[in-house]
């Protein structure tokens, strides 16, 4: 079904941010040929009206406080879709339940000729939940806050564990961090999906390594031979993206405390950061294994 007669750019000040901007840099799996195509359908009223109800649904199916329905037959188990609460049918049906100023127009005809396939709209759907654009209001504000804290505050202790924990909790809370958490099991033989997240992860990591070369440069550190920014960013992320499963998966691990305000993230940041940066002025030139095998010993073999 062609767009072509749907109000498109005038028309997006109407609806909530981030909505209302240019998405056509955002969406990369949307099936028209031109720039030009691309570009309008990225930015019709019908496109967003999609995106709105798979951003529901995501916020309905993996929480936090899900809802959660029993499954045929049994009142005992729950269904467990997986990805299903995605399906074309199911993004259509949800359509017809937008609210207000969203379009409640929308059937699987016209999300077809959005999107070619399932995999290309998860996949944007993915480029959409992720973009720095549809976080809390006053993430960059806050960013930039964690990042002088980090670079000049007079306790660095205690600025890595408040942002460990801020940074760990806030994620794990945040449907579309949940999303990309499940993906990434699901996303085996998928080019779509795993070039969005790829992409997604690309971005995230970029903003981290401009904060962690900040701080390196104000607090007079420097990398071990061998290690270089990507491989810091990746250690935190790694190790921030399993304290975000464990502590979804398993609250009573404590490895986000909620009352005490800290997270086993704030812990293992500070070992990763001592065990790869040394002193400037002062290096003792050693990368990371010589710089263990120093201090604990080497085999008696």
């Amino acid at each position: 079904m062609d767009n072509s007669n749907e109000p498109h750019l005038a028309h997006k000040t109407h609806l909530p941010h981030p909505y209302n901007q240019d998405l056509s840099h955002v969406l990369r799996h949307l099936s028209r040929i031109t720039a030009t195509g691309r570009k309008k359908l990225a930015n019709s009223l019908s496109t967003a009206g999609y995106l709105a109800a798979g951003m529901r649904l995501i916020q309905q199916h993996l929480g936090p406080e899900a809802v959660r329905s029993a499954a045929a037959g049994n009142t005992h188990a729950l269904e467990r879709p997986l990805l299903g609460f995605l399906s074309q049918r199911a993004v259509a049906a949800a359509v017809a339940e937008n609210p207000p100023p969203f379009t409640h127009r929308g059937g699987v005809p016209r999300l077809r000729t959005t999107w070619r396939s399932q995999s290309d709209f998860v996949a944007d759907l993915i480029n959409f939940a992720m973009w720095p654009a549809n976080y809390h209001p006053g993430y960059l504000e806050q960013r930039a806050v964690v990042a002088r804290g980090l670079a000049a505050g007079e306790d660095f202790v205690r600025a890595v564990h408040e942002t460990a924990y801020r940074h760990t909790a806030e994620s794990a809370r945040m449907p579309s961090v949940r999303l990309s958490l499940a993906l990434m099991v699901l996303a085996d033989g998928d080019d779509a999906v795993q070039r969005a997240l790829a992409e997604t992860y690309r971005g995230y990591l970029s903003s981290w390594k401009q904060v962690y070369a900040e701080v390196l440069q104000a607090r007079n550190l420097r990398l071990r031979p061998g290690l270089d920014l990507d491989d810091l960013a990746n250690a935190l992320s790694a190790a921030t993206d399993g304290m975000v499963l464990r502590s979804i998966g398993d609250p009573q691990s404590q490895v986000v405390d909620q009352v005490r305000e800290r997270s086993l993230m704030g812990t293992v940041a500070l070992a990763v950061m001592h065990g790869f940066l040394e002193p400037a002025d002062s290096p003792d030139g050693l990368t990371l294994e010589e710089a263990v095998a120093a201090r604990l010993g080497r085999s008696a073999s």
